[in-house]
């Protein structure tokens, strides 16, 4: 079992948080998952699933890993997935 922290782009709310924690925790071999919306983090326990899995998946919300180019279209990505997360807590 391996856990790793990744710094991300586009992390505005909670509401972005619990979209992340939702769709992460839902690829086979995560264990856990924990978002800190103050360090733009977040906190990953998995096995049997590569890194670049997991990378991908933030990606395609909008939330790219912090060293990659952030252009406009992840940006509105990241809103959407925002606005659900922020919906899904009500």
């Amino acid at each position: 079992m391996k856990t790793e922290e990744i710094i991300i782009a586009n992390l505005k709310c909670n509401g972005c948080a619990s979209t992340i924690k939702k769709e992460i925790a839902a690829l086979s071999g995560v264990k856990e998952v924990a978002v800190d919306v103050e360090k733009d983090a977040v906190k990953v326990t998995y096995e049997n699933i590569g890194r670049e899995s997991i990378i991908n998946k933030l990606y395609s919300l909008g939330y790219p890993e912090a060293t990659e180019k952030n252009g406009l279209l992840l940006q509105i990505k990241s809103y959407g997935s925002c606005m659900v997360g922020r919906i899904n807590n009500l």
